[in-house]
């Protein structure tokens, strides 16, 4: 943002020169850095690189998918794409390649929270403003970044939790009763530290047994794996708590092969599932009953990074974190509403809202 603002300041600066010499009078600065927005009119493209996780999951296709739509070339920018393919140090080359390149912007989505001073460093020193999207990251100084946009993680969590608490009350299962199997997401990103904080909250309150807690790495070949383990250590699991979608077919893929059937029942043997992400494929299943209940996490990220952007090129300071609004969705309507608290320490009633076909047919992921 600085090197962009210096040019702003630079071009305003001639643009008053040749008006006061009494030349260019038609000049409007249109000729500037700033003008390349879709929204400013001109010909020179903003530039914006991101480095993204990789392509583990259904809800990062769609996250994908949803920055490359908006950051076009139709839309005024040129858009530098790097796959990280889940390691970090190619995200670090990935950021200093976009410093030599001289963007405009850099947007992150991290693989984990921690080890990023030194190359947001080196961004910070170069002018140009980052974006953290979707997970956090951990740093000694928060300059280093300019926003970060995403999910609540930890509100995920607690909703799950809660869900589970008020279903197993309204069917009248003791909280003894309850045995859960927990396949976690890739370790120290910030969807499987909210997520997993916000079960073992619900386990510590209202006296839960957790059986098993093991990574999947938010992949559906990993959740198989993992959950075919499980099965074969306990043969009493009877709630899975999967940290995404794609955890959550392969879960279910194991429990079906080992002969047992997921759906909404403990007592009558059957293997409860929760997931988080909210998919197509994710959503289908809630309508099957296979996925019992489902928190959203929105991966439609790239018209909210696209704002900031905006507000930045026409000079405008911008929030520092900014949480989007989710849903959660579930088979039937025993439970109506839930009550949890976000990480802002901010108390909230969220509607749990029955899946139909109509609903799933209406939604853009």
């Amino acid at each position: 943002m600085k090197k962009r603002f210096l040019s702003m300041l630079m071009a305003s600066a001639m643009c008053l020169s040749l008006a006061a010499c009494g030349g260019g009078a038609n000049n409007d600065g249109g000729g500037s850095a700033a003008s390349g927005s879709g929204t400013g009119g001109g010909d020179e493209l903003i530039t914006v690189g991101f480095s993204q996780v990789g392509a583990e999951s259904d809800w990062r296709t769609a996250n994908t998918e949803s920055m490359k739509s908006t950051f076009s070339e139709e839309n005024g920018y040129k858009l530098i794409f790097d796959d990280a393919q889940q390691k970090q140090e190619n995200q670090i080359t990935a950021i200093r390649n976009f410093i030599q390149q001289d963007v405009d912007y850099i947007m992150l989505a991290p693989v984990t929270e921690t080890g990023w001073d030194t190359v947001l460093q080196e961004a910070y020193d170069a002018g140009i403003p980052v974006i953290i999207v979707d997970r956090m990251v951990d740093v000694s100084d928060e300059e280093l970044y300019t926003s970060w946009i995403g999910t609540d993680a930890l509100l995920e969590g607690r909703k799950a939790a809660e869900w589970l608490n008020a279903y197993a009350t309204a069917k009248g299962w003791d909280a003894s009763e309850i045995n859960i199997a927990h396949i976690q997401g890739t370790m120290g990103s910030t969807a499987q530290i909210g997520r997993t904080q916000g079960l073992e909250e619900g386990i510590e309150k209202y006296g839960w047994n957790l059986l098993s807690q093991q990574c999947g790495e938010f992949t559906q070949a990993k959740g198989q794996e993992v959950m075919e383990s499980m099965l074969k250590q306990y043969d009493n699991i009877n709630v899975v708590y999967c940290e995404n979608d794609n955890e959550a077919f392969g879960a279910i893929d194991a429990i079906e092969a080992a002969g047992k059937k997921v759906g909404t029942d403990i007592k009558n043997g059957e293997i409860l599932v929760i997931s988080f992400d909210t998919t197509n494929a994710g959503l289908t299943d809630v309508l099957e009953g296979k996925i019992v209940c489902n928190v959203e996490c929105n991966p439609l990220h790239g018209p909210r990074a696209e704002e900031l952007i905006k507000a930045m090129e026409a000079g405008e300071e911008v929030e520092k974190l900014t949480y989007v609004d989710e849903e959660i969705f579930a088979y039937d309507d025993t439970v109506k509403s839930v009550t949890a608290t976000n990480s802002l320490d901010k108390e909230g009633e969220y509607a749990v809202t029955k899946l139909t076909q109509e609903i799933l047919d209406g939604r853009a992921y």
